[in-house]
């Protein structure tokens, strides 16, 4: 949860199993932006927000992975996002400083739940053009969401089946080192 807030070596400031949830998180990311799908997925919205594309393919993403059925169901997901609320409440000492001020707004919000709703990840996306330095407004990019669902939603569908065993694979890689 908080790799995006961890510049660079930072991550050498944090206990070595959170280091690794850094490293995997870098990874997934990593992946993600070389991905086939991922890179059609960002064409529908490189002509208005160019290099901001990705940052809205990562939102839209999770709402396909919280829509996802056979990842989740509302139960799930609701016992999943409260247990991600649980373990960030128990470990504060570790929140870098910009995800520490936010995270009262993600658990009061329920943001990983909420992803499930297009009202959700139209708030979402709005998030992304606020703390973006030149972009004004996220209408434009909901609209383009609606308007190609169901090829931005393949095109998670063809991701996730490739991320899912990539990412066990780093996983279990970085388990030996854990202490």
């Amino acid at each position: 949860m908080i790799s995006d807030f961890v510049k660079g070596k930072k991550k050498f400031d944090y206990p070595s199993a959170i280091q690794k949830g850094i490293m995997l998180h870098r990874f997934i990311d990593t992946f993600t932006d070389n991905h086939e799908a991922t890179r059609k997925a960002k064409e529908v919205f490189r002509p208005a927000y160019r290099l901001y594309s990705g940052a809205l393919i990562d939102v839209l993403y999770d709402y396909f992975l919280a829509t996802d059925k056979a990842e989740f169901d509302d139960r799930s997901l609701s016992d999943f996002s409260k247990n991600v609320y649980t373990v960030l409440e128990n470990n504060t000492q570790w929140l870098p400083e910009r995800f520490a001020r936010m995270f009262p707004y993600m658990k009061q919000d329920n943001w990983l739940y909420n992803y499930r709703t297009k009202e959700g990840i139209n708030k979402s996306l709005g998030g992304v053009v606020k703390r973006a330095l030149y972009l004004e407004e996220s209408e434009t990019a909901f609209r383009l969401f609606e308007e190609n669902y169901d090829m931005l939603r393949e095109c998670y569908l063809q991701f996730w089946k490739d991320l899912k065993p990539f990412a066990l694979n780093e996983y279990v890689l970085l388990q030996p080192n854990i202490p």
